[in-house]
């Protein structure tokens, strides 16, 4: 039976040789031998929590030590501080100490002893639980078995408030939060605001299996809820649901909700809340006391649970996305021939091109997305309000729609000055004397007059016009441009005519004699 150096050095100062026989089951010559010793040496109370008996025995008697082996001792503070980081194991630790002992020409013990010494080193770090919990690496969630109550100020019926907890392992750093469902929506958004609160994502989310976040349980993997499977790839994180009736695969939590049923649920049995807002508002202060409890076990290296998150697992959490989940609703909808769907009684416009095709919509609060094979074509924020709004981009239309829409009168004016002072008159005239849906459908006339026969020419017609009609119209304006362009492929032809095009046969080629010849002659 090992020695208890320390209950027997504890109470030589209040009992007897005999008594502490009798507690401890050792004989009175052994005790004896152990206080003589310590006289000897001086160790006097209190004695350091840290040391175990083992090593007290070694300090007590250095003589009965085993001879050294020639074997290599690890550096057991080095590796305790090693596995704390992310990624390090035993393994890799122990092949580097390997390394290390053959570079320096030392034998190294092995693995199962070396395994063996560390885990005796590490019992006052409780080291087994560090190992499978990394800073970072888990996120245990539950529901709270006891319940809260909200009374509603108008009836006075009394309304079931359910309590979501969250812990991180390492640190055992908690959040919880009221809601008055369990539904998906409230599961959500306990997810969403726990990890807010903790200011950071895990790698691995280790949930029960809720209906609300596991659709089904086959015979190797769980089938996750849609949505809290959107959920989890919107933060980067790995849900782990618990296997069925095994609380000891998420005991953290387990035992959290023990724990803030006493220190939260309990100890707000005796006040009354009348809104959930109020009713968070206490249970946040409950929370915040909870996290800031001092440790009561001395093996713990940080004093309460907000200081070990602070100091050894925030840092290893990863960022948060830029903005927080928001739950969706999946759909199914047929592009209709003026290329928008029907979602929730409001249209939505789509690329022209899908014109008859099924896509499926993803609906959150503020937004809509089309997808087609799994590919985004449109987005819109959501309507709300009145039935049949139309949200609509110009973009999604064929080139003659974005035309049409495009027309205003602000456009035309625009147009208009750019062409000339009198094209811009009659714009002006037909704006002003015309119903304006008319007016634009004439200016748009106008604009394809200006393509066809160029915007100088366009110009020279309107100021023509100006001078002999009173009311000026794009029939008249068109007759002017056709009739100038007539004469001036009139003039053309006659100057063409008038023109010496190529080698002109003379007098002399018929044999003719000219005046002057004959004179001569």
């Amino acid at each position: 039976m090992a020695i208890q150096f320390r209950k027997i050095l504890e109470l030589a100062p209040d009992h007897s040789q005999r008594s502490i026989a009798a507690s401890t089951g050792h004989s009175r010559r052994k005790i004896k031998e152990v206080i003589e010793r310590a006289k000897q040496i001086e160790l006097t109370l209190p004695i350091d929590p840290a040391l175990t008996d083992a090593q007290l025995g070694r300090i007590l008697f250095p003589e009965l030590l085993p001879e050294t082996t020639g074997r290599e001792i690890p550096n057991f503070e080095y590796m305790h501080e090693e596995l704390g980081k992310k990624n390090v194991t035993l393994s890799l630790l122990y092949y580097e100490y390997q390394t290390s002992c053959r570079d320096s020409g030392k034998i190294p013990y092995s693995y199962r002893s070396y395994c063996r010494m560390y885990t005796t080193f590490a019992q006052k770090y409780k080291a087994t639980m560090r190992i499978r919990r990394k800073p970072g690496e888990l996120m245990e969630v539950d529901w709270a078995g006891s319940t809260l109550t909200v009374i509603d100020a108008d009836t006075g019926e009394k309304l079931t408030a359910y309590l979501y907890l969250a812990v991180l392992p390492s640190s055992q750093y908690g959040y919880c939060e009221a809601f008055l469902s369990m539904t998906m929506p409230d599961w959500i958004r306990g997810h969403v605001h726990a990890y807010e609160y903790f200011g950071g994502v895990t790698e691995i989310l280790v949930s029960d299996n809720l209906k609300t976040g596991v659709s089904s349980h086959t015979k190797f993997d769980p089938v996750l809820n849609p949505v809290y499977r959107d959920m989890a790839e919107h933060y980067g994180t790995v849900v782990m649901p618990a296997r069925v009736r095994r609380p000891k695969d998420k005991p953290k939590v387990e035992g959290t909700v023990k724990a803030l049923s006493t220190w939260v649920i309990a100890a707000l049995r005796n006040q009354r809340f009348f809104t959930l807002d109020e009713l968070n508002q206490a249970v946040w202060s409950k929370l915040r006391d909870f996290n800031q409890r001092p440790f009561t076990k001395t093996y713990k290296a940080c004093r309460n649970r907000e200081e070990g998150f602070n100091t050894e697992e925030k840092f290893a959490l990863h960022q948060l996305p830029a903005t927080p989940f928001e739950m969706a609703a999946w759909k199914i909808a047929t592009v209709q021939p003026d290329y928008h769907i029907l979602v929730d009684r409001m249209f939505y416009s789509v690329p022209f091109q899908y014109i008859g095709s099924q896509v499926d919509v993803r609906l959150t609060s503020t937004l809509i997305e089309v997808f087609f094979k799994d590919s985004r074509i449109a987005s819109h924020a959501r309507l709300y309000g009145r039935r049949e709004q139309f949200s609509t981009n110009q973009e999604h239309m064929p080139e003659a729609h974005k035309l049409y829409v495009s027309h205003t009168p602000e456009s035309s004016r625009n147009w208009a000055l750019s062409v000339g002072e009198h094209v811009n008159t009659v714009v002006d005239y037909l704006l002003n004397h015309m119903p304006e849906r008319q007016a634009l459908h004439k200016i748009l006339s106008l604009q394809k007059l200006g393509k066809k026969y160029g915007a100088s020419q366009l110009e020279e017609a309107c100021a023509e016009v100006e001078k002999v009609a009173q009311v000026p119209t794009v029939r008249i304006i068109e007759r002017v441009l056709i009739n100038r362009k007539k004469t001036s492929s009139t003039t053309q032809i006659e100057k063409q005519s008038t023109e010496d095009y190529g080698f002109t046969r003379g007098a002399e080629y018929f044999g003719r004699i000219t005046n002057d010849q004959s004179r001569n002659d």
